[in-house]
């Protein structure tokens, strides 16, 4: 010993500070990569026309829009800087490729005669604070034109969670539309992709509803004001499309290429 009678001072184990690891949100971070991709194939092989009536607000919203292709649930996604699930009928997540895309992301299958599993889970993802996508149609519009009369999923949905309704009018070109057919259950549901021509939105000022989910007729009415606000904006769509037709090919070429940024 070099020195009689020293005592070594008691040392205390240093505390490295903990690093908090956050269990990876992979919905969110394939959503993330994927919607600037759907944003891509709108700008592209469409030729985009959308209006916002106002800005969205902030915090869980329900977009209700009509349905005239089974390509509008893509779409829906670029109306939200934040992910968006939408409820997509279950015959769309058999597709390859598109079908796990679509689970892998949080969206929401509607399987026939189970609409209520599908309703459970918008209406968690809503108190979660986040945004759904709604056809309030139930399935897509009438191949010749027109709407089919409302379901009251969406209106349920609002009036259970406070969430405003955001109205969406689509109104694309019909005769663009390629159709087909998917087998389920032995049964064929019908699949209309829009590949190419205008496709306009006008987004509406939101919707508060009011009212007890046990008025029957309230909640009807309720369902058709949304339906109507719909009806409403895909006309001012389909007319922005109408006036587009009639602008001369120079200044279409320029319009196209401000819409496609």
């Amino acid at each position: 010993m070099l020195f009689e009678g020293y005592t070594r001072p008691y040392a205390r184990p240093i505390e490295w500070p903990r690093l908090e690891t956050r269990p990876i949100d992979w919905e969110d971070l394939l959503y993330t990569v994927g919607q600037p991709l759907v944003a891509l194939y709108y700008k592209l092989t469409l030729n985009p026309d959308i209006v916002f009536q106002q800005p969205l607000p902030a915090g869980p919203k329900i977009l209700a829009a009509n349905h005239p292709s089974t390509t509008d649930p893509l779409i829906m996604t670029t109306l939200c800087d934040e992910p968006v699930r939408i409820l997509i009928t279950e015959s769309v997540f058999t597709i390859p490729v598109v079908g796990r895309l679509l689970r892998h992301t949080g969206q929401i299958p509607v399987v026939r005669e189970n609409g209520r599993a599908a309703f459970d889970e918008a209406l968690r993802r809503l108190k979660d604070g986040q945004t759904i996508g709604v056809f309030p149609e139930g399935s897509l519009s009438p191949r010749e034109g027109g709407f089919c009369t409302p379901r009251t999923g969406a209106a349920r949905l609002a009036l259970l969670t406070g969430a405003p309704i955001i109205p969406v009018g689509i109104h694309l070109e019909r005769e663009r539309l390629r159709y087909g057919a998917k087998q389920l259950d032995e049964r064929d549901e019908p699949i209309r992709w829009y590949w190419r021509g205008p496709y306009a939105m006008t987004v509406g000022q939101p919707l508060h509803l009011q009212g007890d989910i046990e008025d029957r007729d309230g909640v009807y009415a309720a369902s058709e004001r949304i339906i109507q606000s719909i009806r409403r904006l895909a006309g001012e769509s389909e007319q922005r499309i109408a006036n587009r037709s009639r602008i001369p090919a120079s200044n279409k070429t320029r319009i196209n290429e401000w819409a496609q940024g």
